[in-house]
C-alpha cells in the first residue's frame, strides 16, 4: 500500500507514494476535511480540477446520524453517493462522539451517546464502527477509540489508553473477519493515544505498531496542548512506528505545525482550520496570514494572493473578497476556503518538491516564519 521514495538526509521527512483503488497518493499530503460527504461550501468539481485533492476526509459520526447507513448503501456507498472518485478517508467518529455529544456514557463494550441532532440514543462499538465503515466505503478507515481531554491527570490518560488498545484488539478482529460492502480494498489505520506523557505514548505506540495494520495514526494532538509539547509526542511516536508505512497525525493544524511534523516524519495531515477560519476571513498567503475584515483591505484591488495555486487566489481582489465576507454573501466563504485549502495543498506539494531536491530543512525554516506572520 505504501512506498517510501525519498528520504531528507538532515531530517526525518521523506516522500512517499500510497497506493488505493480509487487511486496514488503522493506524501506528504493534506486531506480537506468533508465532514458529512462535502467539503463545506466547495464543488467536487472545484477539489478534482481547480487545486487537485487527492484524498478527502469523512466522519462516520456525522455520516451514520445523517444521512444514514441505509441510505449510504442504497447509493452504493460515499463516493458514489457524492460523485467521488478519487480517494476518501473515515474517521471513526470517536473524537465527535466525545467532543460534540453532550450526553455520553462510555464502558468496556464502547459509547453510548445522544445525537446533536436530535437527541436520540445511539451506540458505537469497536464492531460496529468498523461495519459502519464498511457500508460508507471509504478506502482507509479508523478504528474506535477515546481521545483524552487536554489536560487530564496521568490516571486518566493511562485508563483512555487501556481501553483504546482494548477496543482496537476487537476492531482488527472484526476488521480481518468482514469483507468490503463494495468493490474495492479498505485499510484500517489504528490510533495512538497518551496525551502529552511520554510513557504513556511509547506504550501506545508499541502496541499500534503490533497490530500490523497497513498504516498508523496518532490522535489527541493538537487539543490545546503547546506546540512544543505536540512536536515532542511525534518524535517520540515516530521512534517507533513501522518507517514503511504512512503516519498520519490527525487534526492538526497551521502551515507550521504541518512543516514541524513533515520534519518529524508524518506523511499524512487533515484540519478543518482551512475551511473554517477562511469562512471566517483569515486566509492563508504566502506572504503571511490575512484577515480580509481589515479596513487596510478596503480598496486593494491586487489579487488574493499573487502566488496562489488556485483560480480564485489570482482572479479576485482582496476589496472584492472582504466586500463579499463583510456582507455575509455565500460566496465570500467559499472562496476563502477554495484559496485557503488550495494553499495547504501547494505547501506540501512544495514540500515534497524539496525533499526531494535535497533542501527541505533550509526552506521549511524559511517558509515557516512567512506562513506565521500577519499582513
Amino acid at each position: 500500500m505504501f512506498e517510501v521514495r525519498t528520504r531528507d538526509k538532515e531530517t526525518k521527512a521523506r516522500t512517499g507514494l500510497l497506493r488505493t483503488d480509487h487511486g496514488d497518493i503522493p506524501t506528504p499530503i493534506f486531506m480537506p476535511v468533508g465532514t458529512g460527504g462535502t467539503v463545506k461550501g466547495i464543488l467536487q468539481r472545484d477539489l478534482e480540477e481547480d487545486i487537485d485533492a487527492r484524498i478527502i476526509l469523512g466522519n462516520t459520526y456525522h455520516l451514520y446520524l445523517r444521512p444514514g447507513t441505509d441510505i449510504l448503501r442504497q447509493a452504493g456507498g460515499l463516493h458514489r453517493f457524492m460523485s467521488w472518485e478519487r480517494p476518501i478517508l473515515t474517521d471513526s467518529g470517536g473524537y465527535q462522539v466525545f467532543s460534540l455529544a453532550a450526553n455520553r456514557k462510555l464502558n468496556s463494550e464502547g459509547v453510548v451517546f445522544k445525537s446533536h441532532i436530535d437527541g436520540s440514543k445511539h451506540v458505537f462499538t469497536p464492531e460496529n464502527t468498523v461495519d459502519i465503515q464498511r457500508i460508507i466505503g471509504a478506502d482507509i478507515i479508523m478504528a474506535l477509540d477515546e481521545c483524552a481531554p487536554f489536560p487530564c491527570d496521568h490516571r486518566y490518560a493511562e485508563k483512555s489508553v487501556a481501553l483504546t488498545h482494548q477496543w482496537l484488539d476487537r476492531a482488527v478482529d472484526r476488521f480481518r473477519n468482514t469483507d468490503p460492502v463494495w468493490d474495492h480494498k479498505q485499510y484500517l489505520f489504528p490510533i495512538v493515544q497518551g496525551g502529552v506523557f511520554d510513557d504513556l505514548r511509547k506504550l501506545s505506540a508499541e502496541k499500534i505498531a503490533e497490530a500490523g495494520m497497513e498504516g498508523n495514526a496518532i490522535g489527541g494532538l493538537s487539543v490545546g496542548e503547546p506546540a512544543e509539547e505536540m512536536y515532542r509526542i511525534i518524535e517520540i511516536v515516530n521512534e517507533i512506528l513501522p518507517e514503511d508505512k504512512p503516519r498520519y497525525l490527525m487534526g492538526v493544524g497551521t502551515p507550521a505545525n504541518i512543516l514541524e511534523a513533515i520534519e518529524r516524519g508524518v506523511d499524512m495531515f487533515d484540519c478543518v482550520m482551512p475551511t473554517r477560519n477562511g469562512r471566517n476571513g483569515m486566509l492563508f498567503t504566502s506572504q503571511g496570514i490575512i484577515n480580509i475584515k481589515n479596513r487596510r483591505w478596503t480598496d486593494d484591488f491586487s489579487p488574493i494572493d499573487p502566488e496562489g495555486a488556485s483560480m480564485v487566489s489570482l482572479k479576485y481582489s482582496k476589496a472584492y473578497l472582504r466586500h463579499l465576507v463583510i456582507s455575509g454573501e455565500m460566496l465570500g466563504g467559499q472562496i476563502s476556503s477554495l484559496h485557503n485549502l488550495a494553499f495547504y495543498l501547494k505547501l506540501v506539494c512544495e514540500a515534497r518538491k524539496k525533499i526531494e531536491e535535497g533542501e527541505f530543512k533550509k526552506w521549511k525554516e524559511k517558509m515557516i516564519k512567512k506562513v506565521s506572520g500577519k499582513l
